[in-house]
């Protein structure tokens, strides 16, 4: 088969995590007999320095061309007090909007290996697995009107929180979808006791149930489930909810894995003809730039994300499966990171992304 991706590094540590994810792909394909093809493109700071915008139109048309776009991490310190509209960020917004990848699934999932890196008891976190599915597209990030106006006492910034119909009934439709093939439980997380948008929402989202009759469905208000994902993890399933929100709890859930590290994603949208998904995938981490060029970086978060992209791009599930295999086996082989706490002296980022090739053999 023909893997065609494009890698788009970033800032930071994205180099060094995408770095180890393309050799872990490289290895794959070498195995499993497909041909890799590799293109980078430049996305935030890097490309702010080299061509004054953060998402080139280069970058635009590479990223249309490929099957798939694998992402390291975007954001540096040098850009923080620019207008949002010119910060690396708005790259990594753009993108997501010219690929129309809608719906973001982030998996939390707690290996028994890392039970003790949670700050949470571990009767708590203890067989945690939740797919987050967060709208992408739409909400506050993307509202308009927005802007700041006015000087002085009347100074005033703004944002719209926009959402129509069809884009709640997409995302909510697939993460039915998902949530069937799965423990069957989808949990729609909105503040209907406040916001007439997360009414829309709600009741969309019931309607949608009635097509959905082997998936039980709750309601809960963002607040409450920011509170219950730290009480009871693991009665959770599908989550559901819109871009702000979404962005918010996906993080969180960083406390249930024991380290944003081991936070993958992909970014999909609308299945080609053969069932597939043209995806955005990226660790849920940032871009570190404290600890970027020391080998410090953790890279199972971006190799997990290149096992999403075999899996939701390519229908390479054998080959997906083999590389999430291997992680939980490096995992508990202690080859693991600083940030992951091993019992000896922690890996380097190159040495992770051997030990997960090794592993899979």
């Amino acid at each position: 088969m023909e893997l065609r991706i494009l890698v788009l590094p970033g800032d930071g540590i994205g180099p060094e995590v995408t770095r180890e994810a393309v050799r872990v792909l490289h290895h794959v394909a070498e195995k499993w007999t497909h041909s890799l093809y590799v293109r980078k493109g430049l996305l935030g700071g890097a490309a702010i320095r080299a061509t004054g915008g953060p998402l080139p139109e280069a970058t635009r048309e590479l990223a249309l061309a490929s099957d798939a776009t694998l992402l390291g991490a975007v954001g540096s310190p040098e850009y923080d007090d620019l207008p949002p509209s010119e910060r690396p960020e708005k790259g990594l917004l753009g993108l997501r909007k010219a690929l129309d990848v809608y719906a973001n699934l982030r998996p939390v999932y707690c290996y028994e290996s890392l039970i003790e890196s949670s700050p949470l008891k571990n009767e708590i976190v203890r067989g945690t697995d939740i797919l987050i599915v967060r709208e992408l597209t739409g909400g506050l990030y993307f509202g308009q009107p927005r802007g700041i106006e006015g000087t002085g006492g009347g100074e005033r910034a703004v944002n719209s929180m926009v959402y129509t119909r069809s884009e709640i009934e997409r995302v909510c439709r697939m993460a039915f979808e998902l949530a069937r093939k799965r423990r069957g439980k989808l949990t729609s997380v909105d503040k209907a006791n406040v916001l007439e948008n997360s009414q829309l929402w709600r009741r969309i989202v019931t309607a949608l149930a009635a097509d959905f009759p082997d998936v039980e469905l709750e309601h809960m208000l963002v607040d409450n489930c920011a509170m219950q994902l730290l009480l009871r993890p693991t009665d959770f399933d599908v989550v559901v909810t819109e871009n702000l929100f979404g962005d918010i709890l996906s993080d969180e859930g960083s406390v249930l894995a024991g380290s944003i590290g081991m936070l993958p994603s992909a970014s999909v949208g609308n299945q080609l003809p053969n069932g597939a998904w043209r995806g955005l995938f990226e660790p849920v981490h940032g871009s570190a730039p404290d600890i970027a060029g020391q080998g410090k970086a953790n890279p199972l978060a971006a190799i997990g994300s290149a096992a999403a992209m075999l899996n939701y791009s390519f229908g390479l599930t054998e080959e997906a499966s083999a590389v999430e295999s291997a992680i939980s086996q490096v995992l508990l082989s202690g080859r693991v990171t600083a940030d992951l706490k091993p019992p000896g002296a922690p890996a380097s980022t190159e040495e992770v992304g051997s030990a997960v090739c090794e592993a899979i053999g």
